[in-house]
């Protein structure tokens, strides 16, 4: 019977292999492969069956002597280590297969991979989707190679990687954990196992930034968690979800929305490692703009979400003083009810149409003046007029507001930038600027809503004033 059958044999230990490959084996009358994996199927051998060496980084060989020996009508099992489809001999002998248009009957036997082993050893690192790198070059080019790596860490896969390293080939790795940087955060979980499965196996577990690329070589399988994994009693665990779904069954359909969509966006993130509160606010801006821009022109003060929540945690800052009423209107009632906090704006007084007319000066303006002298160190929120946001400057430059901390999101074309740039000075207020043009009440409001709720930042849990 002119057969070739192509079996994964594991990752290199007896207790590995499958019945079925082991039924395989017994009933060849050749097995091919690479010699250094004859001693794990040699005691399934029955008598009289040849083993055939081709030597290592002979695969074009191997195929070609698999197919002369089934067309002797021998039954041939050609062995590859791990699963023979994944980086094994399965493809090669399908392709040889067209080449010759041969009519040798050609299947296949899964095995373990080398990554499944790995995972197992290391915990449960692949309970969500993943893929599978390997960072050989021979017949691969890198440019591909590097596309796939940025394609796995923008979308967040759990990401095995094969061939990480030899002796000519050494900056790959480096590379890899510089792109996956750029995308994920420096505590991200990693796992490695060396010579998986075999006596001289090495099982390690780490995180992103602290990962040593010296520490891995060829016969090293390397796992790089998702967004969601974790290390927890030394084991790398990727959560499938149950456990959130059982926490959040009591949370409103709204929420669960806005959760949803702060995971999605925290997911798409160019770069995760920044500060939670500066993450938080971000997380909120975006959500509000579906503008990814955010990123490169939402500034924080280090430290300002987490200063002006603890505020208005120890009840210090009572009050938001906004430029317009949008602003006012998309700040959350049940945040500010639930804190003991007012949000308020003086543009509808009818003393800020008096004074805008007899100054000479917007009504926003006017409704800034009037503001600092009720409230003078509240938090400032402008999500609409730059004048407002000037006037507020120039107040505190002649000593009459002190504000808690400022908001400044104006948008627009006159003053806007101008209007910004006279905020940075300001050293000592806790400060969050949409630089440029951009701006608007939406993102003066949510960035309102980011500091009330900051308490929430951590667990990524969204909307409970909803």
């Amino acid at each position: 019977m002119k057969k070739i059958i192509v079996a994964g044999i594991g990752p290199g230990s007896r207790e590995d292999i499958t019945p079925a490959v082991m039924e395989a084996v017994r009933e060849a009358d050749v097995v091919v492969g690479y010699k250094y994996y004859f001693q794990f199927v040699e005691q399934y051998l029955k008598p009289g069956c040849e083993c055939v060496d081709t030597g290592m980084k002979k695969e074009r060989e191997r195929a070609e002597q698999a197919f002369l020996l089934a067309e002797q009508d021998k039954t041939v099992v050609v062995i590859s280590s791990g699963d023979a489809g994944i980086y094994g001999m399965a493809p090669l002998i399908y392709e040889m297969k067209q080449a010759h248009q041969s009519d040798v009957e050609i299947e296949t036997l899964p095995g373990i991979s080398a990554f499944q082993k790995a995972a197992s050893l290391l915990g449960a690192p692949i309970g969500h989707d993943m893929c599978i790198i390997s960072l050989s070059d021979l017949m691969t080019p890198w440019e591909v190679i590097e596309r796939r790596i940025k394609a796995a860490a923008f979308g967040d896969f759990v990401t095995a990687v094969y061939n990480p390293k030899s002796h000519g080939r050494y900056w790959q790795i480096y590379r890899l954990q510089e792109l996956f940087l750029k995308y994920r955060s420096a505590d991200t979980p990693i796992g490695y196992v060396r010579q998986a499965g075999r006596e001289e196996q090495e099982v390690k577990v780490t995180t992103l930034g602290a990962f040593d690329p010296e520490d891995v070589d060829m016969f090293t399988v390397i796992l790089i968690g998702n967004s969601q994994s974790y290390i927890a009693d030394g084991k790398f665990i990727t959560p499938r979800g149950y456990y959130r779904e059982e926490k959040e069954n009591n949370v409103k359909p709204g929420q669960q929305i806005m959760i949803e969509s702060f995971r999605t966006i925290e997911g798409e993130l160019r770069n995760k490692d920044i500060p939670l509160g500066h993450k938080w606010a971000l997380l909120h801006a975006i959500h509000t703009t579906a503008d990814f821009d955010m990123e490169k022109i939402l500034y924080t003060d280090e430290g300002a979400v987490e200063a002006l929540y603890n505020k208005v945690k120890d009840g210090t800052l009572k009050t938001i003083v906004t430029d317009v009423t949008m602003v006012v209107s998309g700040i959350r009632k049940g945040a500010l009810q639930r804190l003991g906090m007012e949000a308020v704006c003086y543009l509808s007084d009818p003393q800020t149409a008096a004074m805008a007319s007899n100054e000479g000066i917007t009504r926003t303006q006017a409704g800034i003046r009037l503001a600092v002298e009720e409230h003078p160190d509240a938090l400032y929120a402008f999500g609409n007029a730059p004048t407002a946001l000037m006037e507020l400057c120039d107040l505190i430059r002649k000593g009459k507001a002190h504000p808690a901390g400022i908001i400044a999101a104006p948008v627009g074309f006159v003053h806007v930038r101008e209007s910004k740039h006279m905020v940075k000075p300001f050293k000592d207020i806790p400060k969050i600027i949409v630089e440029g043009r951009k701006g608007g009440s939406n993102l003066a409001a949510t960035l309102c809503n980011a500091i009330l709720t900051f308490d929430d930042a951590e667990q990524l849990k969204p909307g409970r004033d909803l």
